[in-house]
């Protein structure tokens, strides 16, 4: 027991020292994740501060002009991709569309891109994700997944033809808590099988590099060819 308090107290400090050697939250992710502590259920889908500075940053280093978003919850995620937009030199257009599929996060979602000086690169879409992807007309530089677990491998189907080579889809939640390594899961747990099914896709898929970072609940970066 002592150990296992310990380990508990190392990690916290650990997650507490990183945080400071990294880029700040700006104040208005502050705010965002505050408030989604407050008024939100399920608060721990928020991105957060270190995943935050992540997104932004490989959003930076492939240079992304239109970014795709499958799941916004409180936007958290959104808002960190659009600090790194950059204007498409032939369009001139900077661009991410986000869909989120509970209308009823509709308010706080829009509330929040409001007070963003990059409110007008945000686009939200309320609905289902693999009905509104055919309907939205760019090439993506980039591809966040963080969206129904269950149907992780249709989201990447429909996406990939689309994105551009050289372009990458960062998918959220792929170590599921540890329950990825479970053999046989539950029939009724269709999020671990359904996360099994596009871990093992991805990992036979030659169209694409990849590798799963072990942060948070796991973070897979898949960089088209």
């Amino acid at each position: 027991m002592d150990n296992e308090l310990r380990y508990e107290e190392t990690a916290s400090a650990l997650d507490e020292y990183v945080l400071k050697h990294i880029d700040a939250e700006p104040e208005l992710l502050h705010q965002v994740q505050r408030l989604t502590h407050l008024r939100l259920t399920y608060s721990r889908m928020c991105s957060g501060h270190l995943q935050g500075r992540i997104l932004k940053m490989l959003c930076n280093l492939v240079n992304a002009h239109n970014i795709l978003e499958l799941g916004t919850f409180s936007g958290y995620s959104a808002l960190s991709m659009a600090e790194a937009l950059s204007p498409d030199p032939q369009t001139g257009k900077a661009e991410i569309h986000t869909i989120e599929i509970f209308d009823e996060l509709e308010d706080f979602i829009t509330d929040m891109f409001s007070r963003s000086p990059h409110r007008d690169k945000l686009h939200l879409h309320i609905g289902d994700a693999i009905d509104i992807i055919p309907t939205l007309p760019n090439t993506w530089d980039v591809c966040f997944i963080d969206a129904d677990k269950r149907i992780y491998s249709k989201y990447y189907e429909l996406i990939l033809p689309r994105m551009r080579k050289g372009g990458l889809i960062i998918a959220d939640n792929t170590l599921w808590d540890g329950k990825v390594l479970d053999s046989n899961p539950k029939e009724r747990d269709l999020q671990t099988r359904g996360l099994q099914a596009f871990n093992d896709m991805i990992a036979q898929d030659c169209r694409v590099e990849k590798v799963i970072l072990p942060m948070r609940d796991g973070l897979t970066l898949i960089r088209v060819v």
